[in-house]
């Protein structure tokens, strides 16, 4: 899986403060100089970066610790796979290009800091984002609008920051149908809501308290947790003097494991349905088997999907990364799609002159596991499927 390069970037109260350069396998690499230059000046375009580096610098920003954490392993290797991938052929517009890694955790005080002083200094020409909107917005708080930013998972939606392209599925592509195929399907009619207290939860709750109503539901409770809860056990225990049919559980990372556990052990998984957009591979494995009864999940990508797209990179993932690779979901499916749609604008000239490629339609044609078209300000329509929990897996039930 190749070797990571610590870079130190600057001290502050006498602890360095690292972000990682990636050094994939030697033979995709050109030499470069980890030194920061002291020249500070505006950025310019991309175009004009390419050709005076001859290499294209990406900063991918994956939480690898925290409450989202989970995500990393996973996110890291996919962006691996895209930039191998690119590297064995032309590049990026004909120039290689390389991944630094930055901490994007919730939690962490410095990202705004050290992105600032890494696109200052012309370190980075391009970002990766899979981390939660909240840190999203940090992000473009500190740097938006100087270099493109690609955000990749699933989000809320309305983000229209010049510069900013959020590819991933919105809470409307994924809750409106899904609420709708449950409440149809399992005669769903009393719910209970359960999210993180975060941008992303408090808006997917709003819509999908009126997806519930256009469904003939109604939304008996909605309780909102802080990162980090552990303990539901009053919110299952309303769920059961309410008598809900079903609970929508908003919550990510570490804290959709706690509440599943808790929810799966207690007498309600047998007859309240759970749905959820951010329940994944690696939250499935820490949940357990025994706990996952009536789980169900919308999402535009599971590693079950028999598509020839996910074949195909299901095979070009493990022949990469081996037996051992982290296991394959949608938040690290969609760092690779991340660099490839960010290797399309740049070659279709969206982001500057240079241009190799053109648009189709104004669609981009990149790789994709999901199939997933896209234009270049990020619109896209991916399919969604709705899956059910089966032991440690996911079972994908319909396309919504």
């Amino acid at each position: 899986m190749g070797k990571i390069r610590v870079i130190p970037v600057r001290r502050r109260r006498n602890n360095l403060q690292l972000v990682h350069r990636l050094d994939l396998d030697a033979s995709f690499m050109t030499s470069r100089s980890s030194t920061l230059r002291t020249v500070r000046s505006g950025p310019p375009d991309i175009a004009s970066r390419l050709k005076a580096r001859q290499e294209l610098r990406i900063a991918l920003c994956v939480p690898i610790g925290g409450i989202a954490g989970i995500w990393g392993p996973s996110s890291l290797a996919s962006a691996k796979l895209a930039v191998a991938e690119l590297n064995q052929g032309s590049g990026i517009a004909g120039y290689p290009c390389t991944l630094t890694m930055i901490n994007a955790t919730d939690d962490d005080p410095d990202v705004e800091s050290t992105l600032c002083e890494l696109v200052e200094f012309g370190e980075v020409d391009a970002l990766i984002g899979m981390h939660t909107s909240s840190v999203r917005q940090r992000v473009i708080s500190a740097v938006g609008g100087r270099i493109p930013f690609v955000y990749t998972p699933m989000y809320e939606g309305g983000e229209n920051t010049p510069g900013v392209f959020a590819i991933g599925e919105t809470t409307e592509q994924q809750l409106r149908p899904a609420i709708e195929w449950i409440s149809r399907s399992h005669r769903v009619k009393r719910w209970v809501f359960v999210a993180n207290d975060y941008v992303w939860a408090h808006a997917s709750n709003s819509l999908a308290r009126r997806y519930v109503g256009e469904s003939g539901g109604a939304v008996l409770a909605e309780h909102r947790r802080p990162f980090g809860t552990t303990d539901y056990s009053q919110i299952i225990d309303q769920v059961r003097s309410l008598r809900a049919d079903a609970v929508l559980v908003s919550l990510i990372g570490q804290d959709q494991v706690e509440f599943n556990r808790a929810f799966g052990a207690s007498d309600l998984s047998g007859s309240v349905l759970r749905l959820s957009c951010t329940v994944a591979e690696n939250e499935l494995l820490g949940i357990g088997a025994e706990n996952t009864e009536n789980l169900f999940v919308s999402s535009s990508y599971f590693a079950a999907l028999n598509t020839d797209a996910n074949m195909s990179f299901k095979e070009r993932y493990h022949g990469h990364f081996g037996d051992r690779a982290p296991t394959l979901n949608s938040f690290g499916e969609s760092t690779y799609e991340g660099v490839h749609f960010l290797a399309a604008l740049i070659e279709c000239g969206a982001l500057g002159p240079l241009s190799r490629r053109r648009m189709s339609d104004g669609r981009l044609a990149y790789r994709s596991a999901r199939g997933a078209p896209c234009t270049a300000d990020a619109k896209n329509s991916a399919p969604i499927y709705m899956a059910r929990a089966d032991g440690h897996c996911f079972s994908v039930l319909a396309r919504l």
